[in-house]
């Protein structure tokens, strides 16, 4: 049992320190120059530009914006606006995670009123991987409303392809839209907090062996000792 659980902590100090390095490397690409629309459709692995800041322009498609559902920021229960945009002289489209607004409690279809201006618009942001996916009760959603939102999907749906990634957009509230994303955190301290208590464990183990093999019998085979008046 003691060689288990300090090979769990072992484990787990070796996954932090692993969380470390990726950090490292996110914290270098973020230092990288921003993407422009033909060097991100020039990457051959999408993922290669997760967490790059890319400043691209385009033609928003506002007819095809979603409201994703039980979004939450800076503690408030809201929508994730995601909008693709038409790249200025490329395809295909690239999703953008534009920001987000708060829900209506009376009427959760009833939606705030937001901007998309027409025309060529600049946008800033970070890359990112597509919307995450929450679990889905009604499955497969369309409409303006969803709570979810596949690229595959929603690129056959559209009628139109979409890069497998998505545009974090950046920035001041602006649009009617709030950006207060959180920085991207890989929970390096959860992965020591789990190695301390594998290690504090293996050393109660090692403490309660020593105790009832070693000195608790020893205790009890040492004769009584005597008094002398």
């Amino acid at each position: 049992m003691a060689g288990l659980t300090f090979s769990l902590g072992q484990w787990q100090w070796r996954r932090a320190a692993d969380k470390i390095a990726l950090q490292a490397a996110i914290d270098d690409k973020k230092r990288l120059p921003a993407l422009d629309a033909p060097s991100l459709i020039a990457t051959k692995n999408i993922a290669d530009v997760t967490y790059r800041q890319a400043s691209l322009q385009g033609v928003w498609q506002e007819a095809h914006t979603v409201y994703l559902d039980n979004r939450p920021m800076v503690g408030k229960p809201g929508f994730w606006v995601v909008t693709p945009l038409a790249l200025e002289g490329v395809r295909p489209w690239l999703l953008v995670q534009r920001g987000w607004i708060p829900r209506d409690f009376n009427d959760r279809t009833r939606l705030p009123a937001i901007s998309t201006p027409p025309g060529l618009v600049s946008v800033a942001g970070r890359m990112a991987p597509p919307p995450s996916k929450l679990y889905e009760f009604a499955g497969v959603q369309s409409g303006r409303i969803r709570q979810n939102l596949d690229v595959a999907a929603f690129s056959a749906e559209i009628g139109q392809p979409l890069l497998p990634a998505s545009l974090l957009q950046t920035g001041p509230a602006s649009e009617g839209l709030l950006r207060d994303w959180p920085e991207p955190t890989l929970g390096v301290d959860k992965h020591y907090g789990y190695a301390f208590q594998w290690f504090g464990l293996c050393a109660l183990v090692v403490g309660l062996y020593a105790w009832f093999q070693l000195i608790s019998p020893r205790r009890k085979k040492r004769p009584p000792s005597r008094l002398h008046s």
